[in-house]
């Protein structure tokens, strides 16, 4: 599943730009592409690049992220990190500021636990070691 499924991408920023109520060419300004190109990819005839997918996600006011796991290029694992990101990035009753703090709490509260989880696992992998061996 390593090539870009470029249909399913242009059907989803076709779906956030109507949503947005951008017209293909605002879109295209905002993100600083041309419209033949822009109307390429929703169409899926173009495979746009991970700086150009950032451009659309700033435009649209999505994350990148999203568009990322869109067009395969963000492993399917990370989803939920994703889902998790865009809803902060898409709540309308939270300025910018607080999202980014909220983002920034999300993230370490990841990290924390990640590395929690691999502190546990240690103790239990040399444990299983010395039950073996005896």
């Amino acid at each position: 599943m390593g090539s870009l499924n470029v249909g399913n991408l242009g059907e989803y920023l076709r779906e956030q730009r109507r949503h947005a109520q951008l017209s293909l060419r605002q879109l295209a300004d905002a993100a600083g592409v041309s419209n033949p190109y822009l109307s390429q990819i929703e169409r899926g005839l173009r495979k746009p690049s991970a700086d150009i997918l950032q451009q659309l996600a700033k435009a649209l006011r999505i994350s990148a992220e999203t568009l990322y796991v869109q067009a395969g290029i963000l492993d399917e694992r990370d989803r939920d990190e994703v889902e998790t990101r865009a809803a902060i990035l898409a709540d309308p009753s939270i300025n910018e500021r607080q999202k980014q703090v909220l983002l920034q709490i999300y993230e370490s509260f990841r990290k924390e636990n990640a590395a929690e989880t691999d502190t546990e696992a240690e103790p239990a992998a040399a444990g299983e070691e010395k039950h073996h061996t005896n």
